[in-house]
């Protein structure tokens, strides 16, 4: 589990980063997914790289490093616990759930997420 904290919206670029399976990604699609201009992406990705993040040759594409994909499984994984939370127990539409746990995957820690997790499986294992 990660402890330092990143913007949200390096937060946003490692995970789909990740989505479009972390080596290998192009610019523009990170434009597309994330509905930023390429310029956004470079100056994100430029900040990555800064951090050691992500690796990326001149006019290349963008992979994880070790740190950088630690650190995007961990967003996906409080992103999905919450989505399941949203969707399994409050039964909120998916679409609607998938877009909040977007919002709520950067503020909530990752011993939270546990114990939501936690809540998840013993109230499936109840009903």
């Amino acid at each position: 589990m990660i402890n330092k904290k990143y913007s949200e919206s390096l937060e946003d670029y490692l995970e789909a980063i990740y989505i479009y399976g972390g080596v290998h990604v192009k610019s523009i699609d990170l434009a597309k997914h994330l509905d930023v201009s390429r310029a956004s992406v470079n100056k994100a990705i430029n900040i990555l790289k800064e951090k050691g993040l992500v690796d990326k040759a001149l006019y290349g594409d963008i992979s994880l490093t070790e740190k950088g994909l630690e650190i995007s499984k961990d967003v996906m994984w409080k992103h999905n616990v919450l989505k399941r939370f949203f969707v399994e127990i409050l039964d909120v539409e998916p679409k609607r759930a998938n877009k909040e746990a977007c919002g709520v995957e950067h503020s909530i820690s990752s011993e939270t997420t546990v114990k939501l997790e936690k809540l998840i499986d013993k109230l499936q294992t109840e009903e």
